[in-house]
């Protein structure tokens, strides 16, 4: 996914010609024609374990195969993201667990209990128990490029989409932040915004410039956002630090004023405390594991 000079989401051109495609399907018919039932079946194993499983909770809409009215969708990826959201949007509320996602792969087996620390493998779903139309997704677990379109389809595919507006924050390495200046004179950690084109409200922070991408799951939320015309923006922290850290988790605080999380957060002062807890929790815990 690439930015624009404006921020918005926009699909690179593509430099692959007829030829490369022909070439591909041959090369993908050659490969099929030379597999042996042996190697079919390992394949085909392979596959069913890197299915991507939604469980939504006996009493949730979600539950009856029906796609519930969503107005919004916010979900966070990776440690820092889900400690922001768990110390100042879910601790602002009386939120439910309705579901959670199950997939296995190479660097990844989501946890299966609820119960989760902030470095744990899962991926959850809250309601707003006030506002049933507001879901969040905390995502701390890596999502292969193989198993994006299935996260998207089994999401998205329970959500109605009229009406709907998604929030996405995630980090990533300043290293790969593309810039004419040094990274190193970069006051680290720091903000951007990409945003798809149907978004309309005013952005927290500057916008990703190019040749900036954004890549994973966040990447594919976005697009799939562009595609369905759904207004969506992405909020991605670039630090020096990735795991969990009190600095670059409260980078993201200029997002409690967005119209999307307005109203959603009460006690800032008491949220902060909250968060300081966690990440010092979670640091006797490294030191005794």
């Amino acid at each position: 996914m690439m930015a624009t000079f404006f921020g918005e989401v926009v699909a690179p051109p593509s430099r692959a010609g007829d030829d490369d495609d022909d070439e591909e399907e041959e090369a993908a018919a050659a490969l099929e024609r030379e597999e042996t039932p042996e190697d079919r079946e390992i394949r085909q194993q392979l596959e069913k374990k890197r299915e991507v499983h939604i469980l939504w909770n006996p009493t949730s809409t979600a539950s009856n195969n029906e796609q519930f009215p969503c107005s919004k969708f916010v979900l966070a990826v990776g440690h820092n993201a889900v400690a922001f959201l768990s110390s100042f949007v879910l601790n602002s509320g009386s939120w439910e667990v309705v579901g959670s996602l199950k997939l296995w792969n190479e660097w990844c087996r989501t946890s299966n209990t609820t119960k989760v620390l902030p470095t744990d493998s899962f991926c959850l779903f809250y309601r707003l128990i006030s506002d049933p139309t507001v879901l969040l997704c905390q995502c701390n677990c890596y999502v292969a490029e193989d198993q994006q379109f299935q996260w998207l389809e089994k999401v998205f595919g329970c959500m109605q989409k009229t009406d709907l507006q998604v929030l996405v924050l995630s980090t990533c390495s300043v290293t790969e932040y593309k810039t004419t200046e040094s990274t190193l004179t970069l006051p680290s950690p720091f903000l951007k915004a990409l945003k798809t084109s149907t978004f309309e409200d005013k952005v927290c922070c500057s916008l990703l410039e190019q040749p900036n991408i954004a890549r994973d799951l966040p990447a594919a939320v976005l697009s799939y956002c562009q595609v369905w015309q759904i207004p969506a923006v992405l909020y991605q922290c670039y630090t020096d630090i990735i795991k969990l850290d009190l600095v670059t988790i409260e980078a993201f605080e200029p997002l409690l004023s967005s119209r999307i999380l307005k109203g959603l957060v009460k006690d800032i002062s008491r949220n902060t405390e909250i968060l300081r807890k966690v990440v010092t929790t979670n640091e006797i815990d490294n030191i005794y594991t």
